[in-house]
């Protein structure tokens, strides 16, 4: 057995502001014992966690210390350690957790505990984090807002009056405050970059099939949300991507990785050409302020070599929301009929949810074979697109965070919003072609709201997308998160 090396202890609030990697690092080197590390984060949830409810179905701080020191009595005997050896992570609660609670924000799941682990959640744990808890969603993950009946509202990590954004908006308001060091989320129609975004940190939605679904889930169907890494970093992000990344033999549309993607963080980007969408020449509403934001955080790029282009694709972008919205329909709608088919659980679904059910089943399967026609020519389109970028920028929001107490923004920019997710069209482009696309922080408007700036890469070229976000990360006058 090794001996046990000696170092004072930094105060807990320096823990906590640690990178996920330099936190990592320094429990491998013994310099911090995983039972400081995971104290300290749990200090720091007792503290703010009240004033913002981020994270829910907190293990109990005993069992959660307890673990902790297994961790240590193993690294003192010698054990071998993965990449997140000791770091606590509380799972999006989308997400199943073996023997914790999982509820969906659903007061029909309210009580669920299941008995297997999503595939990622089994490889963060492989890797050696130690799960705390879960963080708080929208319920189903419906709409880009995290309220629902089983815990309530998340507030923003920058005022708490305004929205976290969603759906995985517990998680980028636990990392702004650091409660946690890194996080999981997932992203359907902007879930990652939307409270990335709304949170002053990173979320990245991987390409399609890179980090494999599943198990609870319908693998050959659900095609368009995928599970992906924040943080307050891009090299946490690289961090945790390298964890839940590559192929599961029971997720068929799963494919390996490109290799380790901190290492491939070492070298900077070399510089690039962007291609700046904007507002799609003023067909996606915007709140005044947004592109102003995000076209500072483009000229950023020039100080990394990159050169940006405005344009706008010539493309049907209304045809291609409304085959989005089908997709959508066809994927979630029918995952959710099975509780609007029961009477008892109907009551308790929230009015989104049951207007993606009965939509999808008006739907006639000429409908969705015309949206994945119209997915496919998007998909051809931004190959094309490729060819000459390499990135695509838009805003990762039409409108600043909003009142918490508002469900979905019904205006934006004087243009009413005929669904409860037209105002986060923007996210959808990336969704329909596989792309990975990465939210950073673009800064703050004169209110003090955060917005963000979706960076969107080629299909499986999520390295550089990474690499790109690394490079303008360098360019930022302010450290991302809020505390």
């Amino acid at each position: 057995m090794r001996p046990v090396t000696k170092h004072p202890a930094p105060p807990a609030g320096d823990i906590c502001r640690l990178s996920a990697v330099e936190l990592a690092d320094k429990i491998r080197q013994r310099h911090l014992s995983v039972r400081e590390v995971v104290g300290a984060f749990l200090d720091r949830i007792e503290a703010v966690n009240p004033l913002v409810n981020a994270i829910v179905s907190l293990r109990d701080r005993a069992d959660v210390l307890a673990e902790a020191d297994t961790a240590d009595e193993h690294l003192a005997r010698g054990g071998e350690t993965g990449s997140l050896f000791g770091l606590p992570i509380a799972i999006k609660d989308l997400a199943l957790t073996k023997g914790l609670r999982t509820t969906f924000g659903s007061p029909i799941f309210a009580d669920f505990v299941p008995q297997e682990d999503d595939f990622f959640v089994e490889r963060l744990r492989k890797a050696g984090a130690i799960v705390i808890g879960k963080t708080n969603v929208p319920e189903f993950g419906l709409g880009s807002n995290t309220y629902n009946p089983v815990f309530g509202p998340t507030l923003n990590a920058f005022d708490p009056a305004l929205t976290a954004g969603g759906s995985s908006g517990g998680a980028a308001v636990a990392l702004a405050l650091d409660m946690v060091p890194v996080a999981d989320g997932s992203d359907f129609g902007g879930s990652l970059r939307n409270p990335a975004a709304y949170n002053n940190v990173y979320g990245f939605r991987p390409s399609q099939g890179l980090v494999p679904a599943g198990p609870d889930i319908d693998v050959f169907h659900a095609q368009m949300g995928v599970e992906g890494p924040m943080g307050r970093s891009v090299r946490d992000v690289a961090l945790l991507l390298d964890e839940q990344a590559g192929y599961h033999p029971q997720a068929p549309l799963s494919h390996a990785k490109e290799g380790p993607f901190l290492d491939g963080l070492r070298a900077m980007a070399s510089g690039g050409r962007i291609a700046w969408l904007g507002d799609l020449g003023g067909h996606l509403p915007t709140e005044p302020g947004v592109l102003d934001l995000c076209e500072a955080a483009l000229a950023r790029f020039a100080d990394a070599s990159f050169d940006s282009e405005a344009l706008v694709p010539d493309i049907d972008f209304e045809a291609l929301w409304h085959a989005f919205v089908t997709l959508r329909q066809a994927s979630s709608g029918c995952g959710l009929k099975a509780h609007y088919d029961d009477p008892a659980k109907r009551r308790l679904l929230k009015p989104e949810a049951v207007w993606e059910v009965e939509q999808a089943m008006r739907l006639t399967a000429p409908q969705v074979h015309a949206a994945t026609v119209r997915r496919t020519a998007w998909y051809r389109t931004l190959l094309t697109l490729f060819e000459r970028f390499d990135l695509i920028a838009l805003p990762s929001a039409q409108v600043f965070p909003f009142d918490v107490s508002i469900h979905w923004p019904r205006e934006v920019a004087g243009r009413a919003m005929d669904s409860y997710h037209r105002w986060m069209q923007v996210s959808a482009f990336a969704t329909l072609g596989g792309c990975p696309a990465l939210n950073v922080p673009a800064g703050f408007d004169e209110k003090g709201r955060p917005m963000g700036m979706q960076l969107i890469g080629p299909p499986r070229g999520d390295l550089g997308v990474l690499k790109a976000g690394a490079a303008y990360e360098a360019t930022l006058p302010w450290q991302p998160g809020a505390a």
